[in-house]
């Protein structure tokens, strides 16, 4: 089953809910932006041969800003384009939309772009998304992904290109196994949800996938605040139910990190009051409740407290860097020299790429 089939319309399009009341956000410039995952699809652009257009063609159409524009096309392309009956103004238009898709930032993109909509009109970004949306339908996620990236270089605040992104993002981290590129488009995906509630505060499923999104990064606040985002705009029941069992699901956790942001405010008392209590419950496995405790303790003056809630945020997580030099502060402030000093090394190790591994000589 494909990743990308929930809640598209028929036309592989989100359904257009009524027009907003209030004010949109300035639409993203998607050619000018930070694009985190160029580097993946820019290949698909040197797939391209150029040519130009000739005298006569430019003075027909009155295309005077494509003068010395390089076209591109494909290998395929060449003879019909350089032929008395030439290439399409559509078949042409597409290579364009792939090339811009692929790389934004090439140099002839804001050309491209005028050559669509004077061709097109507002159908282009339209047609791309329904591409888009089909190729996606298929798993073909690089060409759907440039679809959609074409698309909004066209139309940057267009909701069905903005969602359609941001799930194509997450369809395609979902699927690959290479770190960098799964936390590229991730970053991707949580870019263009959070976009599309700004830009389309009624429209229900951003915040779907939004609240998930902040859910696997432990944002438990953020995540619930999304989810009510998506309770008030969506009726359909059976996803309602889901997102309303998730919220109660993580009343916990949103009581857990709000100790863990009173102790980064330096609220240490509030901190510990809210914490203590999980020590004792199915979170007592939960390697930052013990760092974020410690750290409330060290910040409250108690020293062997904070020292064996580090020590136990190391056994759940030996490669947690940020307990290792809270030890080695408390250790040298106790003139423990020489455990200050493996402490550091051992943070200095993952620092620098290597492994900690436990030891039964560890403290």
């Amino acid at each position: 089953m494909s990743l990308f089939n929930k809640n598209f319309g028929r036309l592989g399009m989100p359904k257009t809910p009524k027009p907003e009341s209030q004010k949109q956000p300035a639409p993203v410039d998607f050619t000018k932006r930070n694009d985190r995952v160029e580097r993946y699809l820019k290949k698909y652009a040197s797939r391209y041969v150029f040519d130009r257009f000739s005298e006569e063609y430019l003075k027909r159409g009155g295309l005077y800003f494509m003068r010395d524009v390089p076209v591109p096309l494909r290998e395929e392309d060449l003879a019909a384009f350089r032929s008395q009956k030439g290439l399409s103004a559509m078949h042409i238009g597409e290579n364009m939309a792939c090339v811009m898709g692929a790389s934004p930032t090439f140099p002839h993109t804001g050309s491209y772009i005028e050559f669509l909509r004077r061709g097109m009109s507002d159908r282009a970004a339209a047609g791309l998304v329904k591409a888009a949306k089909n190729a996606a339908e298929r798993e073909e996620y690089d060409e759907a992904c440039i679809r959609f990236r074409a698309a909004l270089c066209l139309a940057p605040q267009d909701l069905a290109a903005m969602y359609g992104y941001a799930r194509v993002c997450r369809a395609m981290y979902l699927a690959s196994e290479d770190g960098e590129y799964i936390g590229r488009f991730k970053a991707e995906a949580l870019e263009y949800f959070e976009l599309t509630t700004e830009a389309h505060p009624r429209f229900p499923m951003a915040y779907y996938y939004l609240g998930y999104a902040y859910l696997n990064m432990g944002l438990y606040q953020k995540a619930r605040l999304t989810w009510k985002g998506y309770l008030e705009h969506s009726s359909h029941p059976k996803d309602r139910r889901e997102i309303k069992e998730r919220i109660r699901q993580i009343a916990d956790p949103i009581e857990i990190e709000r100790g863990c942001n009173a102790v980064l405010a330096g609220r240490f008392a509030e901190g510990i009051a809210v914490l203590e209590p999980y020590l004792s419950s199915r979170y007592n496995d939960w390697w930052p409740l013990y760092y974020y405790l410690g750290a409330a303790y060290a910040g409250s003056d108690r020293k062997d407290e904070a020292l064996d809630m580090f020590k136990r945020a190391l056994k759940l997580n030996p490669s947690h860097v940020e307990s290792m030099k809270e030890l080695a502060d408390i250790y040298e402030i106790d003139k423990k020299a020489e455990l200050s000093a493996k402490y550091r090394a051992k943070a200095a190790l993952i620092e620098s790429g290597g492994h900690a591994h436990r030891s039964e000589n560890d403290e």
